[in-house]
């Protein structure tokens, strides 16, 4: 599904990662590790399409994503340390808007009987701003249970949640996997869940 050819990253005269490969099968998940400034966040973006490599190349479905990037966007959902949360809608609001931007089709009572699974009974239809951080990193986790993407990418998913929230969250990714999707993600807790296709990259910090 995804092939990363040859990536260079240079950042203020320091180079983060260079000449980096790695594959990422359908039904796999990769866990991206290594010290802050290592590079993991740039990496994700580069990957993702936000940022380009110094050299290198980023395949999905054996194309490069800068000739055909709407298709790739199509396939991809991401997450990153900011939830993308609009702080004066409501909870309720957030996820209705973000399913209508989407063209996801789902009924009120679905959407209010999946804030509810992740924790948010009684704060659907207060302002996002009066809920804590990992309440809205909650709302902005909503997205996946509503999404058709195949690749995920999740930076930090775990930050601000509960042992309770870390673990459905990983059973979520379970689910994924098991539909055929892949998961590329950052994180500084470990995995409690055991993926049997979990692989494992290190970035080490570059002076």
């Amino acid at each position: 599904m995804l092939e990363i050819k040859a990536l260079t990253c240079i950042k203020q005269d320091r180079c983060l990662f260079e000449s980096l490969n790695f594959s990422l099968l359908s039904g796999q998940i990769m866990q991206i590790e290594g010290p802050n400034g290592a590079g993991k966040t740039s990496l994700l973006r580069i990957i993702s399409g936000f940022a380009r490599p110094d050299e290198g190349n980023v395949l999905f479905n054996n194309q490069n994503i800068a000739e055909d990037y709407d298709n790739f966007a199509q396939s991809l959902l991401f997450i990153g340390h900011r939830t993308g949360v609009n702080l004066q809608l409501t909870a309720y609001e957030n996820v209705q808007h973000w399913l209508g931007v989407h063209g996801y089709g789902c009924t009120e009572d679905e959407i209010y009987s999946l804030l509810g699974k992740l924790g948010l009974v009684g704060l659907e239809d207060v302002p996002a701003r009066t809920l804590s951080a990992g309440q809205q990193r909650r709302v902005a986790l909503v997205r996946l249970w509503l999404n058709q993407a195949k690749l995920w990418i999740l930076d930090e998913p775990f930050t601000a949640l509960d042992k309770r929230g870390v673990a459905m969250l990983q059973g979520r990714f379970q689910e994924h996997l098991d539909s055929g999707g892949s998961i590329l993600l950052t994180t500084h807790q470990d995995l409690t869940n055991s993926f049997s296709s979990l692989q494992t990259l290190v970035l080490e910090y570059r002076h």
